[in-house]
């Protein structure tokens, strides 16, 4: 169905409506690593769980902690600003107008080399859970 009917599979409830979120309202996590990170729409703004949108800003010579994930694939949009990305062995220059593709169970990092920040866009699927995520040092 479309356009704001909430439809039922399987005894579960899908609302169908169109969500809108305006960065200027979304709530900010600061992250350990010196970022901010913005949801935009994820699990803790909606119901949605098959993918998740978010802003990141990376301030200069800060470093998104190495990490992987169990199930969420992730790309990297990269808006402003340049760095380093790393995914698996795999080190590349990135600047704006990159995506970059991070396959789940990949370790990954994206470092700010330059003297602005970054602004890059989050896509994950299924959507964010932080139980997924995996730092390096901590257990499978």
């Amino acid at each position: 169905m479309l356009f704001g009917l909430t439809i039922s599979r399987k005894n579960e409830e899908i609302d169908q409506r169109m969500i809108i979120t305006n960065r200027q309202h979304a709530r900010v996590i600061n992250t350990g690593h010196g970022s901010e990170i913005r949801p935009l729409i994820d699990r803790t703004t909606s119901a949605i769980t098959k993918c998740s949108l978010a802003e990141e800003t990376l301030p200069p010579g800060c470093a998104v902690t190495p990490h992987r994930h169990r199930q969420i694939e992730e790309i990297y949009y990269i808006v402003a600003g340049r760095g380093v990305m790393t995914v698996g062995d795999e080190t590349r220059e990135v600047g704006p107008g990159d995506a970059v593709y991070i396959p789940r169970g990949n370790r990954h990092t994206l470092e700010n080399t330059g003297a602005d920040p970054i602004k890059l866009i989050l896509v994950c699927g299924p959507a964010f859970f932080y139980e997924d995520e995996i730092a390096d040092g901590a257990e499978t």
